[in-house]
């Protein structure tokens, strides 16, 4: 199981984010723009994600993924139950979600700094 903690460390590591808390949740954001928050009883995370692929990642695990309130249909964002998710598979979300916010430069120094040590982290 994925905790606040295991998504904070890991996401701390990547370049430009911050952490913050907004009306009692945890957010992370790359300046102004939030790419992983969480519901204020850290039961759901909410992350960036394609609009036009959240209704395919919803329906391929409806027990693991819901789609983010009406409000929020408009934003490139899905939602996942933390108990749900393992560690992997919350690192890929999470590096996904912040490759979508960050200048291309910032990510292309991600990425070839991942090629060179074999992984995901910078």
């Amino acid at each position: 199981m994925v905790t606040v903690e295991d998504v904070r460390r890991f996401a701390l590591t990547l370049p430009r984010t911050s952490e913050h808390l907004i009306r009692d949740r945890i957010k992370f954001r790359v300046g102004r723009i939030v790419y992983v928050a969480f519901s204020r009883d850290e039961t759901i995370m909410g992350f960036g994600f394609p609009k036009e692929e959240r209704a395919a990642l919803v329906a391929a695990e409806p027990d693991k993924f819901l789609l983010p309130r009406e409000p929020d249909m408009r934003f490139n964002w899905v939602e996942a139950r933390v108990a749900a998710l393992d560690p992997d598979e919350m690192r890929e979300l999470v590096l996904e979600a912040w490759r979508m916010c960050v200048p291309k430069k910032v990510r292309l120094e991600q990425e070839r700094a991942a090629a060179l040590s074999g992984g995901t982290k910078p």
